[in-house]
């Protein structure tokens, strides 16, 4: 219980310090430092290249190096100084590189916790869940605390996560040790994928499910870089508190799942995802903060839908699709797909629509009709689902039972 209780105060440091700056990012950067959309939407997109990084930097240094309470100590210290350095700046050409650094430190830690957490565990399926929703608890408490505080248009949200950087840094150094597994042998490509995880792709489904995967974190993003800047430009009150809603319905979905999943199977639960996002954006374009402010809400509650029912409908069938030796290689090939170069193209189309549809006012601040922004990523959305629909078939689309469902590991991030 006790190892327990520091793995769960682990998790909820972790996303306390990711939730805390990550929302509310590019509502400071365009309320007061007035950013261009492209340059916020380029900002948003630092964490898809650490992602995308943080493969081959985990599989050298904690793998085969260092100690993982270490490296987690030393990326969190790294990191804390980083952001706050950045929370320092006015310029894009200071803070993106900042941003883009601090990312390359943070986004590792993601699987390094994962993997520290399962290195104390003796059954993973029965103890990871509990200790592994803390984390999307400390990412709702950054967002209450943010929002009440109303820090959402200042830097101050970067400073909270520097701090609580630095606090987890030494907080690291008091966790179990973790030493490598793989200290013998040589690094390389095929060590973090193998020739047999891409191999995967060769069959039809696989393929048709990791391209709409990557397809569709193109306007995934479009939520993540810019809904709380919408949200506080329409005179929604407290955005990112109620923004954790989505955190809330999230997990309410996660326990869901085995039910749908016996009815539905992938294909449809695949499709179910797809078509929240959809409906989200529509949702989005035609509420406002006054008589139809419901629809805001229920496109934020519609993200546990818009989440688990895709990524974790697919991590799933990944797991049944792949050996059990290949498992680990074939979710972090598809993670590097969708949460890195996915959300890397998202972030700059996204950025670049977002420049689209902004006009500036007579007092010279940025006007964004936000309308045509949301309708461009529904349509996205409902592209993808379609060529989804007309081309995926999987020859073992039968239901999956509760047993395997439920045994499925969350993917890292709470969003």
């Amino acid at each position: 219980m006790q190892i327990r209780l520091r793995l769960g105060a682990m998790m909820f440091l972790e996303y306390f310090i990711w939730g805390a700056w990550y929302v509310t990012v590019g509502t400071w950067l365009a309320s007061s430092l007035h950013f261009t959309g492209q340059q916020i939407g380029l900002a948003a997109g630092t964490t898809a290249v650490g992602a995308m990084i943080a493969p081959f930097f985990v599989g050298l240094i904690a793998d085969k190096l260092f100690a993982t309470q270490r490296v987690l100590a030393g990326l969190h210290l790294l990191g804390g100084i980083l952001l706050f350095l950045a929370s320092q700046q006015i310029v894009f050409s200071a803070i993106y590189p900042l941003l883009l650094l601090y990312c390359l430190c943070f986004m590792p830690t993601l699987a390094l916790t994962n993997s520290l957490a399962f290195r104390q565990m003796t059954d993973p399926k029965l103890e990871f869940g509990p200790i592994r929703v803390l984390g999307t608890a400390g990412w709702i408490t950054a967002g209450l605390l943010v929002g009440t505080l109303r820090l959402e248009a200042t830097s101050r949200p970067l400073q909270l996560a520097a701090a609580l950087s630095i606090l987890m840094a030494l907080y690291c150094l008091t966790l179990p040790d973790t030493p490598p597994l793989a200290r013998e042998g040589r690094f390389s490509l095929s060590s973090i994928f193998p020739r047999e995880a891409i191999a995967l792709l060769r069959e039809r489904s696989m393929a048709v499910f990791a391209i709409a995967s990557f397809l569709i974190c193109i306007p995934l993003q479009f939520y993540y870089a810019f809904t709380n800047l919408f949200l506080n430009e329409s005179g929604v009150h407290n955005a990112a508190g109620k923004m954790t809603g989505g955190q809330m319905s999230e997990l309410f979905c996660m326990l869901l799942i085995p039910w749908f999943f016996r009815r539905l199977g992938v294909k449809y639960m695949l499709v179910a995802g797809m078509s929240a996002w959809v409906l989200r954006y529509l949702l989005f374009a035609y509420g406002n903060a006054d008589s139809k402010v419901w629809m805001f809400w229920l496109g934020i509650l519609l993200h546990g839908i818009c989440y688990d029912f895709f990524f974790v409908t697919g991590q799933i069938y990944i797991d049944r699709k792949a050996s059990h030796a290949l498992r680990a290689a074939a979710q972090g090939l598809i993670t590097f797909i969708t949460y890195g170069a996915g959300m890397f193209v998202g972030s700059w189309l996204s950025g670049a629509v977002v420049e689209r549809y902004t006009t500036t006012s007579a007092t010279g601040l940025p006007v964004h009709s936000w309308q045509s922004i949301w309708i461009v990523a529904a349509s996205a959305s409902a592209a993808v689902l379609v060529l989804f629909l007309v081309t995926f078939t999987d020859k073992e689309n039968s239901p999956v039972t509760a047993a395997e469902s439920a045994g499925a590991t969350p993917i890292e991030a709470p969003l």
